[in-house]
């Protein structure tokens, strides 16, 4: 086991805001943690100029270059916790699949798989600490670079939103040929998704061991199934990475809160949260109340603000934010946007979204 074999390195500074793990575990906090997904983002000026002219994959490979894009939005925002630069699509790479990613359109396979004999074209074994160490030493020198700040998250695509890409060959709006493969191919996609989840278990693991202090796991693509088809090829899988992952850690004396973040599967919310997940993310579509209603308190909840809110007048982003707080409670709550930050939105739009998180929450609680 990665974390056994490793163990955390001792000597990182010690944790001085750990407000996003008390909320993750459902613990009482003196305000609603916050953070944003693609926090690290075209958004920002020194992102945009860090990365100009470089390749995304090779930004990606370099531990270096991923310490500082994570860091970026700390000295501009107070966040209560940061997610390491990488990109899902590092999976598919290991496997030996070649990814790109090309100026305006996005990531892109050169050669997806069409049928399932290419299955054969995929490495077998994966070595994950050889094939994906880069990102290892990516966390554990961001682990010493943020000094403690906050937190530090470590994630990885999950098998169905993998699998989507490697057959696709890029984005897609109707995902027809990933689905095709889920009716014609079911034994081919099983045999896919399995193999995806052997190499998704090994690297949280060895995020974990490389100084990860939680874990998200992104079912970006769960919103094009069904329910029918999301309960065979994907919650199945996510609940095994989890319970696979969670029990190694206890073997190794370790607890790392994990979120799941499948997007647009609101169908399938009150699963998730029997999903051996501390935290279940929600995207915009789902609201508030009815989210902890369905949940049962069983789990913390992550999100939801529409990142198009992000557009209003600061005045209204707090209305906004206020009034998600209401619907969530403040207890066992991380606020979040219900997919990422866009590039086009104004940095100081998003200080606003995480300062009226603090404001009104620090308000909320004292009167508990």
């Amino acid at each position: 086991c990665l974390v056994r074999k490793h163990m955390f390195p001792k000597d990182f500074p010690q944790l001085r805001n750990d407000t996003f793990l008390r909320a993750a575990r459902g613990e009482e906090t003196e305000h609603v943690p916050v953070w944003c997904m693609r926090q690290a983002g075209r958004y920002l000026t020194e992102f945009r100029e860090f990365r100009a002219g470089k390749d995304f994959f090779e930004t990606c490979q370099s531990p270096e270059a991923c310490c500082e894009l994570t860091l970026q939005p700390l000295r501009r925002f107070g966040f209560d916790a940061a997610i390491i630069f990488s990109d899902i699509l590092v999976i598919p790479q290991a496997l030996g699949m070649d990814v790109q990613m090309v100026a305006g359109k996005g990531p892109t396979f050169p050669e997806p798989l069409k049928e399932p004999e290419d299955l054969q074209r995929l490495t077998a074994k994966v070595d994950v600490g050889k094939e994906l160490g880069y990102v290892f030493k990516a966390i554990t020198l961001t682990r010493h670079k943020i000094e403690g700040k906050v937190p530090l998250i470590g994630f990885s695509g999950a098998p169905w939103t993998l699998m989507s890409y490697m057959i696709e060959g890029g984005g897609s709006n109707t995902h027809s040929k990933a689905k095709r493969w889920l009716y014609r191919h079911p034994e081919a996609s099983h045999m896919l998704l399995t193999m995806l989840t052997d190499v998704i278990v090994e690297y949280l693991l060895g995020q974990v061991a490389a100084g990860a202090q939680a874990l998200q796991v992104f079912e970006s693509h769960a919103g094009i199934l069904g329910p029918v088809h999301f309960n065979e090829y994907s919650l199945p899988y996510l609940r095994d990475i989890a319970r696979r992952v969670k029990d190694e850690l206890k073997e190794a004396g370790q607890d790392v809160p994990m979120i799941v973040f499948a997007k647009d599967a609101h169908y399938a919310v009150e699963d998730l949260s029997q999903s051996h997940y501390d935290v279940v993310g929600l995207d915009w579509t789902i609201d508030p109340q009815s989210a902890r209603e369905r949940t049962g308190g069983k789990v913390s909840l992550q999100g939801n603000m529409d990142p198009c809110a992000l557009y209003a007048p600061k005045e209204r982003i707090s209305d906004i934010v206020k009034k998600m707080l209401e619907g969530f409670g403040t207890r066992g709550y991380i606020a979040n946007l219900g997919h990422g930050v866009y590039p086009d939105m104004d940095p100081e739009n998003v200080g606003a979204f995480v300062e009226a998180v603090h404001q009104h929450s620090k308000q909320m609680i004292k009167k508990i």
